[in-house]
């Protein structure tokens, strides 16, 4: 249980880089515009294929794996 204990921040730390690295190239398409909220006509909803729907998936997993990590340290800091 200790180990678990002083394993866990190391484990948020990869998980939010991890997450960081996700977003980041996700956003790598967007022109500038978009980014700030302008319509430049490319977003439009399409349909995620290939490489770019398998970082979707795994950045919609990752972060779900931050949580849980964040909320396994929380609860055993408690105790």
């Amino acid at each position: 249980m200790e180990a678990l204990v002083s394993a866990l921040p190391y484990a948020e730390i990869i998980l939010s880089i991890l997450l960081i690295v996700g977003v980041v190239l996700q956003q790598r398409g967007a022109s500038l515009g978009g980014a700030f909220g302008g319509d430049n006509f490319a977003s439009t909803f399409y349909k995620r294929r290939g490489a770019e729907k398998f970082l979707f998936n795994a950045t919609i997993v990752i972060a779900i794996l931050l949580v849980l990590a964040a909320i396994m340290s929380f609860l055993l800091a408690r105790s």
